[in-house]
């Protein structure tokens, strides 16, 4: 629906129908897929066609506009907000929209929810808990909050893909432990305990960094890197560098 899409289907519905000229109608960068336009312009463009073409593009016109409108209102709503969404806008994976969500499903006051996991539990991201004959049956999530789940689900798969970031780090330790489904579930969870502590103390969020697991636990780290390399038939030797003085 660009500038040189919306001119060649105009032109259509108006009765054109030479490729050549339709080509031309191409703004800026598409000029130079003249050659492809010319092509994909030829052939059957009837009266029926236009008719349609004409019935779509005034619903997409319609459609268009009621979303300006709602985003007019959308904007309005949420400018008492505006501080809450700067803050949450600091979490990795969170955009405007995950941060409007969930302000409109929580309100954005932490003051009604005890603890972080009240919080989570309520969102529906807290493992079930379904023990029978001492054997665990289930540990699925619990229901919450359909789009409350939905924007953290948005804003897990954008936070597993920051580099660098603490949460990408805790999506790929968990990845290759337990799937990746389970841990985007995981980083969901590590998002919203992270809204309730901002929220609750004003505070933006503080990067731990994608080195932070390493940092935490160095020999562990050196182990596992061993253990890799180990697998691939090399035979490895550590030997400890001398802290500098």
């Amino acid at each position: 629906m660009g500038v040189s899409g919306r001119a060649m289907l105009q032109a259509l519905i108006d009765g054109q129908r030479d490729p050549h000229i339709l080509a031309d109608l191409a703004k800026r960068s598409m000029r130079s897929k003249i050659p492809e336009l010319n092509q994909a312009l030829t052939g059957r463009f009837r009266e029926h066609h236009a008719f349609l073409t004409r019935l779509y593009l005034d619903q997409y016109d319609q459609l268009s506009g009621a979303i300006k409108q709602l985003t007019v209102g959308i904007e309005e709503a949420m400018s008492p907000f505006r501080p809450v969404l700067d803050l949450l806008d600091t979490i990795p994976g969170v955009s405007q929209v995950v941060a409007e969500v969930i302000v409109a499903e929580t309100g954005g006051d932490m003051t009604r929810f005890r603890s972080a996991q009240h919080l989570a539990s309520w969102a529906g991201l807290c493992p079930g808990h379904h023990e029978s004959a001492g054997r665990v049956r289930s540990t699925r999530v619990r229901p919450g909050s359909p789009y409350l789940k939905g924007a953290l689900g948005m804003a897990a798969f954008g936070a597993a893909r920051t580099k660098g970031s603490f949460l990408q780090a805790g999506y790929k330790r968990l990845t290759a432990r337990r799937g990746p489904i389970k841990a985007l579930v995981a980083v969901e969870h590590s998002i919203i305990i992270a809204v309730w502590h901002m929220l609750s103390d004003n505070v933006p969020s503080h990067e731990l960094g994608g080195d932070y697991f390493t940092r935490r636990d160095p020999e562990r780290a050196a182990r596992r890197a061993v253990s890799r390399l180990n697998d691939l038939g090399y035979r490895v030797t550590l030997d400890p560098m001398e802290a500098a003085g």
